[in-house]
């Protein structure tokens, strides 16, 4: 029996100190709700919920860029409906000049229609903008404003992943090929825009401008439309994605509530047991005391 070192309660103390770490340890999960707080709890844990928070991170994003894209689609498609109803008018106010019953006095007045028509189409076209973007035009310029630019939207966390719209838009008169009718048509079109008057044959001739600008503005925001629905579709399925990825990673990264609690149980009856046996070894070398009597 020997009394300078007492292996007893030092592997009692040992062991106890181990317990009261895993304690420890089992407390910072449960107070936290996660299962890796630090790199030592699973350092390759640690790595893969993290690069799996960084890709939910950026696909939050990309929800958040084709919720905008999807705004901005829509504002060109309306726009773009209210230039196809003004050309409508402008189609109606032709045809109605281009018969004989429609008098000297009547031609001046609808020339004086389409030229208002014609500014409020450059109008809405120069107007047009999401958060300073021109979208049917490329900039401010009244009624010879430049082509707009095809959109690219980000739509992921690859560079590669992008969406972007399909033609280059310029819709305004001149991107119409409707300058004929702001100027001199033919000798049957006299300038609109004063007191003019369009000639019936002018008027006929016209017609056929119109047609061809519905065309073109039917195109542009069949475009949109199309792209809008790719951009629907898009955030529908990352907005899956997304939910997989946060799942994945609270699999990794968060702590089972049921399973902790009955780690931390377990361990707690241990360290009580740990301290009754390391009193009972302190004990054991009082016995050496009775051979000294």
């Amino acid at each position: 029996m020997r009394i300078n070192t007492n292996i007893a309660a030092m592997q009692a103390m040992e062991a106890n100190s181990q317990t009261n770490r895993t304690l420890s340890s089992s407390l910072e999960k449960l107070s936290s709700g996660l299962r890796i707080n630090k790199a030592s709890d699973d350092a390759s844990g640690l790595s893969i919920a993290d690069k799996l928070r960084t890709q939910a991170n950026s696909t939050g994003q990309a929800i958040s860029n084709g919720t905008s894209a999807v705004a901005l689609t829509q504002l060109a498609d309306k726009a773009m409906a209210e230039q196809s109803n003004i050309l409508d008018i402008v189609k109606t106010k032709l045809i109605q000049a281009s018969t004989a019953t429609t008098s000297t006095e009547g031609r001046k007045a609808i020339a004086k229609d389409v030229s208002k028509l014609l500014d409020q189409l450059d109008n809405i076209a120069m107007q047009t903008n999401y958060n300073g973007i021109q979208l049917l035009q490329g900039d401010t310029t009244f009624r010879t404003g430049a082509t707009a630019s095809s959109q690219t939207f980000q739509m992921g966390d690859k560079a590669a992943n992008t969406i972007s719209s399909g033609d280059s838009v310029q819709a305004n008169t001149t991107g119409l090929s409707l300058s004929g009718l702001v100027g001199v048509v033919s000798a049957g079109v006299i300038s609109i825009g004063s007191t003019s008057v369009i000639a019936a044959s002018g008027a006929r001739n016209a017609m056929a401008l119109v047609d061809t600008a519905l065309d073109r503005l039917n195109g542009w925001r069949a475009d949109f439309g199309s792209t809008q629905n790719q951009l629907e579709s898009a955030v529908r399925n990352l907005s899956t994605q997304q939910t997989n990825i946060k799942n994945a990673e609270s699999i990794i990264r968060d702590v089972d509530y049921a399973k902790e609690s009955a780690a931390f149980s377990k361990q707690n009856i241990i360290a009580q047991a740990g301290t009754y046996a390391l009193s009972q070894a302190n004990n054991m070398q009082q016995n050496v005391t009775r051979l000294l009597q």
